[in-house]
C-alpha cells in the first residue's frame, strides 16, 4: 500500500512538475484539478486488464487510445485468452504486458497503477475490494456486484481505501444522453408519470444443451469458479454466457437493465424504489439451458413516478420501434432515448378546431462522438487530477444501478410484490426477499471484510 500510494503521488507531482509548479500551502488549498485541468497526458498511467475477454479488451483498448496510457499487465485464467490479447496489445502499443492466471499476482505488481475488471460479475466484488487494498484505481465493468450486500461492500471499500473508482456503465458518456436528460429535468414535459426502460434482443437464440467435459487445456476451471457453487465444467455457462446463470449474474435485467435503469433514475434524480414486482419466465425457450428470464416486466414503484422494465430475446419489436431503450411519459410529451439519439413526441390538445401540440416536437437527435472514449477520458483525468467528480460515472452511481436491478430479479425470484425499507436498508417483513440480498460465497472463498 505503501509503494502505490508513493507512486499516486509521483503521478501527481510528476504532473505538476511539468507546468513547473511544486506543491504549497496556496496551491494545497486550491482544487488539485484547477493546475491540472491541461496536463492531461503529463504523465504515463500503467493499467492492468482482470478478465479479458469482451467488454473488458474493449474497455482496454479505449483507454490505449488517450495519450501516455499503458498496459503493463493482464490476467485471466484461460491461457488462450491471456496469449491472444497479450499478442494484440503488442500490436497495439509495440510493448507486451506481463501476463498472470491469478489476479492477485497482478495485484501484487507495483508498476500497475489502475485496473479495469472485466470478469464476470461472481468476481467482481473479491476483485475490486483487493484492487482498492493493494492502493490501485479501478474501471470495473457493470453491474457493480452479483448481489446487494456486494455492491454495499465494494462502495464502502472505494470509500475507505480513497480509491477512484469508475463504473462502466458508458451510457453516461454520450453527449446526446446528457442533452436529453437535461431536457427531462427542464420540466418541459410536464408531471413525469411513468419511465419505461428496456432491451428486446432478437439477435440471442436459444442455447443448444451441450453435456458436462472437462475444462479446456489452459483453463484454470477452479479459479474461474471461485466463490460460485462448485458444478463441472460445461460450455453453455463458460464465457459470453455466463450472463444466463443465476450462479454468476442476473440475465437481462443486470447486463442491460443496469444501463438503461441508471440514464432513467439519474434524470429522475431517484435512489430507491418503494416496491417492486416483477411477472416473467422462460417463455421463449423453455427448454434451453439458461437459467434466468427470457422475458420479463418489472415494475418500481418510486415517490411519484413508475418505472417499468422489460426485456425479451429473440425478437426486436420494442417499444417507439426500438430494441432498446427508455420513455419519459410526461403530461405534455414523451421523450425517448436509446443508443442511437433521443427525440419529443409531443401529446396534443384541441383548441378552437385545432390540434396544438402541448410541447415543441423534436425530431431525432443523433447520437455523436465516442461514448465509451468519453467514459474512458473521464476516468483517466480523474486519475491525473486525484478529482472524483470528473468521474462519469463513480461508484455510489454504479451502486444504485445494480441494486435497484437486483432487486427486480428479486421481485422476480419471490414471485411477489416486495416493499423496501430504505433506512433500513431491506425488505420489510421479508425473510425470503431479504435472503436474496446477501451474497452466497463457497469453495472457501469468503465475503470480504471492509
Amino acid at each position: 500500500m505503501k509503494d502505490q500510494n508513493s507512486r499516486r503521488k509521483f503521478i501527481q507531482h510528476s504532473t505538476l512538475a511539468a507546468a513547473g509548479l511544486t506543491i504549497t500551502n496556496n496551491l494545497i488549498a486550491k482544487p488539485f484539478s484547477t493546475f491540472t485541468a491541461d496536463l492531461s497526458s503529463a504523465e504515463t498511467i500503467n493499467f492492468g486488464l482482470i478478465g479479458c475477454n469482451g467488454m473488458g479488451f474493449t474497455d482496454l483498448r479505449a483507454h490505449l487510445k488517450l495519450p501516455n496510457v499503458n498496459c503493463v499487465a493482464l490476467a485471466d485464467v484461460d491461457q488462450r485468452v491471456l496469449d491472444k490479447r497479450s499478442a494484440e496489445v503488442n500490436e497495439l502499443t509495440g510493448k507486451t504486458p506481463e501476463t498472470y492466471t491469478d489476479y492477485r499476482k497482478l495485484l501484487d505488481n507495483k508498476d500497475v497503477d489502475a485496473v479495469i475488471i472485466g470478469t464476470p460479475d461472481h468476481w467482481h466484488c473479491l476483485i475490486l475490494i483487493d484492487a482498492c487494498k493493494a492502493g490501485k484505481h479501478v474501471y470495473v465493468e457493470k453491474p457493480l456486484g452479483n448481489s446487494v450486500e456486494e455492491c454495499n461492500l465494494m462502495a464502502a471499500a472505494a470509500k475507505k481505501y480513497d480509491s477512484i473508482v469508475q463504473v462502466g456503465q458508458w451510457q453516461r458518456s454520450g453527449g446526446h444522453y446528457g442533452n436529453a436528460i437535461r431536457f427531462v429535468q427542464s420540466g418541459k414535459l410536464g408531471k413525469i408519470r411513468l419511465v419505461k426502460c428496456w432491451a428486446y434482443q432478437g439477435w440471442m437464440k436459444p442455447l443448444s444443451p451441450k453435456p458436462d467435459t472437462t475444462a479446456p487445456e489452459g483453463v484454470d476451471y477452479t479459479m474461474w469458479l471461485g466463490p460460485a457453487p462448485e458444478r463441472p465444467f460445461n460450455e453453455n455457462r463458460f464465457h459470453f454466457n455466463f450472463r444466463w446463470f443465476w450462479d454468476y449474474a442476473g440475465g437481462l435485467m443486470t447486463d442491460w437493465g443496469v444501463h438503461e435503469i441508471d440514464i432513467a433514475l439519474f434524470a429522475m434524480k431517484a435512489t430507491a424504489p418503494k416496491s417492486i414486482l416483477a411477472s416473467g419466465g422462460k417463455f421463449a425457450y423453455p427448454n434451453d439451458p439458461s437459467e434466468t428470464p427470457d422475458t420479463l416486466q418489472t415494475v418500481f414503484e418510486y415517490d411519484d413516478f413508475n418505472l417499468l422494465w422489460e426485456h425479451a430475446t429473440g425478437i426486436d419489436g420494442g417499444n417507439y420501434g426500438r430494441t432498446e431503450g427508455i420513455a419519459f411519459i410526461g403530461n405534455k410529451g414523451t421523450l425517448v432515448l436509446n443508443r442511437g439519439g433521443w427525440e419529443v413526441i409531443p401529446e396534443t390538445e384541441e383548441l378552437d378546431g385545432k390540434s396544438i401540440d402541448k410541447v415543441e416536437r423534436m425530431p431525432l437527435q443523433k447520437a455523436t462522438g465516442d461514448a465509451i472514449g468519453n467514459h474512458a477520458q473521464s476516468f483517466v483525468d480523474a486519475i491525473r487530477s486525484s478529482d472524483k467528480s470528473k468521474l462519469n460515472c463513480p461508484i455510489e452511481a454504479g451502486r444504485i444501478a445494480a441494486v435497484n436491478a437486483h432487486m427486480g430479479n428479486i421481485a422476480f425470484k419471490t414471485g411477489r410484490k416486495i416493499y423496501w425499507d430504505e433506512a433500513k436498508s431491506e425488505f420489510k417483513d421479508d425473510k425470503e426477499a431479504n435472503k436474496l440480498l446477501r451474497a452466497n460465497y463457497n469453495n472457501g472463498w469468503k465475503l470480504p471484510v471492509v
